[in-house]
C-alpha cells in the first residue's frame, strides 16, 4: 500500500469490486499487458458469486446466493482458459398443481420431448398446449441464436438488432408489446402460463402486462443464454466459477487487494481517476487512466458524490437448505429425484403469479407466495464431504418472487416470508419439509433466508437488486460515441466505466460486462497513445 495518500499508485486501470465481472476485467486488463489493481470490500473475492459452509458441522458448500449459470459465453471461458464444468440438467422443471381433486404435475424432461409431451397431455387433455410450447420456445431460440452472440460485441443500433434477429413477429413478441399479450395468446392453460411467466420475473418486481416492459427485459436474459436458453449448474458450486476466474486474473498479472472498501471517486473526466479506500483501519489511493466499476449506478454516484437518483428495489427470498433425505410428492407418480433435479415450481399458475405482485404492490406479504427450488447435489454431489455423502444429505434451493424489500422494513417479516414459502412448498408434499431438514452442530434446522436488506448489507447490492437496476434491452438507445458508449459501459465521466450488472447488457452470472469493459478500456487508452 502506498504510505502517502498525496502520491497515489499509477494503474492503467482499477477496478471497484470483485465480484465475477470485476475479475473478468481485471484477467482480460492484465493479459492484455496492461497495470491492475482490483479492490474488493470483503475479505475474499466474488461478490454473490461465491460458496460457503453455511451451516456449523455441515460439510456442504452451497451456492449462498447466485446458483446456476446461463449466461457465461463459451467465449470468455475459452478466451481465459477458465477450468470449469458446468453441467446441464436433463429435467428442465416440474410444476406440481392438482386436477379435479387429484394430485398432478408438469414434468418437462429436456432430453426426451415425446416423455415431455405425454406429460402435457396427461396434464391438459389434448396436444394443443404441447404445441404452442413448441411454437413459444422456437421463437425463444431462434432469438437466443440471433442475439446472444451480440453481448459480447459492439452493442448495436436498436434496427440492427432488428435486422439480425430477422423476425418480425418474434421483435414484436420480445422487444414491443407486454410479454403477457403473447402469453395469453399462446397458452390456455393457467399452469402452462405461469410456467412461462416465471422467467419474466426471477429477481424483477412486475406483472405480466406491464407497459414499462420490465417484464419483457427480464424475459429475454433468462431465455437466450449461449444460445439455447439453458441453467447449468456449476460443479463444484458458485464458489467454482470465482476461483477459477481469480486464477485467471491473478496469472495474468493483475493485483488484487481484499478487504479494501472504496470511499469515493474523483475525476475531472480527463486525467487520472483517483480512488480513495480503507485497508487495515488507514485511508490510501491509487490512481487509474481508467476505473471501472462492478457496482450498481447508484453506489458509483454515491462515490463520486452525486445525485444517484430512483433507489433500486430487489424483490426476492433466497432461501438454502440442507435435508436428510428428498421428501415425499402429493403427486405420487413424480419422483422427488427427477422433480427438485430441474426447477420446482410452486404457487406459479398464472393467477396466482399475478394476485402475488399485486398483493406485494399494496404492500401486504403475498398469501400464497410463488417461488421456484432446485436440487444442486442431485446433479453435482461434489459440494458435500465424504460424511455428507454418507448421510445421504441434499441440498435445496428456493428463491421467491414478489418480495419486494418494501415488505422488510419490519425485522419479523423475513420469518413471516419464510414460513409463508415453506408453508407453500409444504401444500405439495406428502410430508412436511421441517421432518426433512438436517440439524446442524448445534440441533438447529439448515435453513437460512436472504431478503433484500441482507443482501445490501452483505454485498453490496442497494434495495438488494441482484440485477443492480432494472435491465435494459442489449441495443443502443441513443448515440454511441466513443468507445465506453460503444461497448455499453458508459458513464457521464469518460474514463469511469461500469463493468457490472448495471451496464447495458447486465445481469446474472454472465462476465459480459466485464468482457466489455475490458475491451472498451482498452480501446480509448490505446486512442489516447497509453
Amino acid at each position: 500500500m502506498n504510505a502517502n495518500p498525496s502520491t497515489p499508485a499509477r494503474y492503467d486501470a482499477v477496478i471497484v469490486g470483485g465480484g465475477h465481472n470485476g475479475l473478468v476485467a481485471a484477467a482480460y486488463l492484465a493479459r492484455a499487458g496492461r497495470r491492475v489493481l482490483l479492490l474488493e470490500r470483503l475479505p475474499r473475492v466474488g461478490g454473490a458469486a461465491v460458496s460457503a459452509r453455511a451451516f456449523p458441522g455441515v460439510d456442504a458448500r452451497l451456492s449462498r446466493y447466485s446458483y446456476l449459470v446461463s449466461l457465461l459465453p463459451h467465449k470468455i471461458v475459452q478466451e481465459l482458459g477458465l477450468r470449469l464444468d458446468l453441467r446441464r440438467r436433463r429435467i428442465a422443471s416440474y410444476t406440481p398443481t392438482v386436477r379435479d381433486g387429484k394430485p398432478t404435475g408438469l414434468l418437462v424432461d429436456a432430453a426426451d420431448p415425446g416423455r415431455t409431451r405425454e406429460a402435457f397431455r396427461a396434464l391438459t387433455g389434448t396436444d394443443r398446449e404441447w404445441e404452442a410450447w413448441q411454437r413459444f420456445y422456437g421463437t425463444t431460440g431462434h432469438v437466443a441464436r440471433r442475439v446472444f452472440p451480440t453481448l459480447t460485441e459492439p452493442l448495436p443500433a436498436r434496427a440492427e438488432l432488428r435486422r439480425r434477429i430477422a423476425d418480425d413477429a418474434a421483435w414484436t413478441t420480445l422487444f414491443e408489446r407486454p410479454l403477457g399479450e403473447t402469453i395469453e395468446r399462446a397458452f390456455s392453460d393457467d399452469l402452462v402460463r405461469g410456467i412461462a411467466l416465471t422467467d419474466a420475473l426471477i429477481g424483477t418486481f412486475t406483472h405480466a402486462h406491464d407497459p414499462s416492459l420490465r417484464q419483457n427485459r427480464c424475459f429475454l436474459y433468462h431465455v437466450i443464454g449461449n444460445g439455447t436458453g439453458d441453467w447449468d449448474v456449476p460443479v463444484g458450486g458458485m464458489g467454482a466459477v470465482t476461483d477459477s476466474l481469480a486464477e485467471a486474473a491473478l496469472a495474468a498479472g493483475a493485483e488484487i487487494r481484499t478487504g479494501c472498501e472504496v470511499t469515493a471517486i474523483a475525476t475531472d473526466g480527463r486525467g487520472d481517476a483517483e480512488v480513495t479506500y480503507r485497508h487495515h483501519g488507514g485511508e490510501a489511493m491509487a490512481a487509474g487512466r481508467r476505473v471501472l466499476v462492478n457496482a450498481a449506478p447508484a453506489t458509483l454516484a454515491r462515490l463520486l458524490g452525486e445525485e444517484p437518483g430512483p433507489a433500486p428495489e430487489g424483490a426476492q427470498l433466497k432461501v438454502n437448505l440442507v435435508l436428510r433425505r428428498l421428501p415425499r410428492l402429493r403427486d405420487t407418480a413424480a419422483d422427488p429425484r427427477e422433480a427438485f433435479a430441474g426447477t420446482f415450481h410452486i404457487a406459479e399458475g398464472y393467477r396466482q403469479l399475478e394476485t402475488a405482485y399485486a398483493e406485494a404492490a399494496a404492500g401486504r406479504m403475498p398469501s400464497a407466495p410463488p417461488s421456484e427450488i432446485y436440487c444442486h447435489t442431485l446433479t453435482d454431489p461434489t459440494i458435500l464431504g465424504p460424511e455428507a455423502v454418507r448421510q445421504g444429505l441434499q441440498t435445496l434451493t428456493l428463491f421467491g418472487l414478489h418480495m419486494p424489500a418494501r415488505l422488510f422494513t419490519d425485522p419479523a417479516a423475513k420469518e413471516r416470508a419464510l414460513a409463508a414459502s415453506l408453508a407453500q412448498l409444504d401444500e405439495v408434499l406428502a410430508e412436511p419439509i421441517a421432518d426433512c431438514l438436517a440439524l446442524d452442530a448445534t440441533g438447529r434446522p439448515c435453513v437460512e433466508a436472504r431478503t433484500p436488506p441482507d443482501l445490501e448489507r452483505e454485498i453490496g447490492l442497494p434495495g438488494g437488486h441482484i440485477f443492480h437496476r432494472d435491465l435494459s434491452f442489449p441495443f443502443a438507445t441513443g448515440p454511441v460515441d466513443g468507445p465506453a458508449a460503444r461497448w455499453g459501459v458508459a458513464t457521464a465521466h469518460p474514463n469511469v466505466l461500469l463493468c457490472g450488472a448495471g451496464a447495458v447488457r447486465g445481469g446474472g452470472v454472465s462476465g459480459i460486462p466485464g468482457h466489455n469493459a475490458a475491451r472498451a478500456a482498452l480501446e480509448s487508452l490505446s486512442d489516447s497513445g497509453h
